[in-house]
């Protein structure tokens, strides 16, 4: 990973089947995180671009520290990726709406399958209560979501139901300086 830049070509998700709890790989009981580690899983959060320098200031430890913690909470498995995160408006898909459906009992997996090729999902859940899957969507308007629950989820066979949430307003709690996650990241030790 290099000194100045933390996402990029190397920074990639551990390839599956290697890291702990993937297909075929036994898992590994978590290990315990001590304050520094969610500090530094905060600021990555806040900023994925940040560099190791800038990283290990603000936790107060070395470089060196900074660059083996981070790549042991990537190999661990606890930090996934680096994304960016998008404002879908501005790019683009001005309605959002969350998605709940119920689903044919033991159908999870083939469901999940086929929410992951929808254009404009973002997010999928196996829940439990009134319904079985949450599903979020972004499209770049309200005929296009329309068309998404009607021609594409209520065609998947195993879908029973839908009820579709449009989203008026979102807050990323992520975004710097917009609530706990945004306040101070840095544990005072």
């Amino acid at each position: 990973m290099p000194d100045e830049q933390m996402a990029g070509p190397g920074s990639a998700p551990v390839a599956p089947g290697t890291a702990p709890g993937a297909p075929g790989v036994p898992p590994v009981a978590p290990r315990p995180l001590d304050p520094i580690d969610r500090s530094i899983m905060r600021l990555l959060q806040a900023d994925g671009r940040a560099s190791i320098r800038s990283v290990a200031e603000q936790v107060h430890v070395s470089r060196a520290n900074a660059y083996a913690r981070i790549n042991r909470l990537i190999d661990d498995g606890v930090i996934r990726g680096f994304t960016a995160r998008v404002n879908h408006e501005r790019a683009g898909q001005g309605a959002s709406a969350y998605i709940t459906l119920k689903i044919v009992q033991n159908s999870w997996r083939t469901v999940r399958e086929q929410l992951r090729e929808l254009p404009g999902a973002a997010h999928i859940a196996l829940v439990s209560g009134d319904f079985d899957v949450l599903l979020l969507v972004h499209t770049p308007d309200n005929r296009t979501l329309r068309e998404l629950v009607l021609t594409r989820l209520q065609a998947i066979p195993e879908v029973l139901s839908t009820r579709t949430l449009l989203v008026f307003e979102e807050t990323d709690l992520l975004d710097a300086g917009s609530g706990p996650a945004g306040g101070p990241a840095i544990a005072e030790e």
